[in-house]
């Protein structure tokens, strides 16, 4: 039972699109990562999503609309909904999911993390 420094822990890593586990909570896990760019159009079979936005602002993109998501905000994405998430400039995020949910859900790229880092 120890406190979490968001800012510290964002500090420990620079890579966009690579999320860190920073704590647990029952059968999930909570993650950190900054993210930069475009990622790549995916959707999760069994699991919701949730993007809370520490600092910058994202674009999540779903294939009727845009919604764009600032910080102190939140977003949660139902299971099977394709979305992209848009950063034109770094973002921060935390993200609380199912311990078995891959970055990109139901697509496997460059940018799939099956293993992460814990900090």
């Amino acid at each position: 039972m120890e406190k979490i420094n968001l800012k510290q822990k964002y500090s420990l890593f620079h890579e966009f699109w690579s999320p860190k586990i920073v704590g647990e909570l029952n059968d999930s896990y909570i993650k950190l990562a900054k993210l930069k760019g475009e990622f790549d159009w995916h959707h999760h079979d069994q699991e919701d999503e949730l993007f809370f936005i520490v600092k910058g602002e994202l674009t999540i993109k779903f294939r009727d609309r845009e919604v764009s998501v600032g910080a102190g905000e939140l977003i949660v994405i139902p299971r099977g909904v394709d979305h992209l998430p848009v950063a034109a400039d770094e973002v921060w995020v935390m993200l609380i999911e199912p311990k078995g949910t891959l970055n990109t859900g139901n697509v496997i790229t460059e940018k799939t993390k099956e293993v992460l880092e814990r900090i």
